[in-house]
């Protein structure tokens, strides 16, 4: 049974450092789990520098949904998981379920979502690794003012709280500072 430790902040709080500290502090093998596409050139250009700045002796998979299919089908040899980052991989969800953005099918967007974080969770059960993951906050902005923004962020609130109700750490970056907020697995 793995161990989950689930990072939760806003955007450029500190979270992947944190995160990618937490892995180089290890002694173990490290795999890291980046769930960004490269749809246009910011994108490619982020994707290159974060590729740029991992140890070359950390396994990196690129996975942009279906990750627990992925690592129980094939599980990687890693005594440290990090998977950077749950805001990107429902991101990717809900735009894949979203055919009309105008009008989003969040039925679709419900199911992929909710299918990906069970299986996401039976991966950490199954591999023995300590797991770190990373997602961003979005429930304390503004409501979006469009349909498939709305159906994002109530999608990425409850996969953030099905992490947390399974970590044994949870941590909220301020500034870059990590702050427990939970130190037991609440179950």
């Amino acid at each position: 049974m793995g161990r989950l430790t689930f990072i939760l902040g806003g955007a450029r709080s500190g979270k992947s450092n944190f995160a990618e500290r937490l892995a180089a502090a290890q002694d173990g093998q490290v795999c890291y789990i980046a769930t960004a596409q490269a749809l246009d050139d910011e994108m490619q250009t982020r994707i290159a520098a974060h590729r740029q700045k991992r140890p070359i002796n950390w396994q990196t998979l690129e996975l942009s949904s279906n990750i627990g299919d992925s690592l129980l089908s094939h599980p990687p040899s890693a005594d440290f998981i990090l998977l950077d980052c749950v805001t990107l991989l429902v991101s990717n969800l809900a735009l894949q379920a979203a055919s009309d953005l105008d009008n989003p099918d969040e039925s679709a967007a419900t199911k992929l979502v909710e299918a990906e974080i069970a299986k996401l969770l039976e991966a950490i059960q199954a591999i023995p690794a300590h797991w770190v993951i990373v997602s961003n906050e979005v429930g304390q902005g503004l409501v979006p003012p469009y349909p498939v923004g709305r159906i994002y962020r109530d999608l990425l609130g409850w996969a953030n709280q099905s992490l947390a109700k399974e970590a044994e750490e949870v941590y909220w970056m301020v500034a870059g500072i990590p702050v427990p907020i939970q130190q037991f697995k609440n179950r």
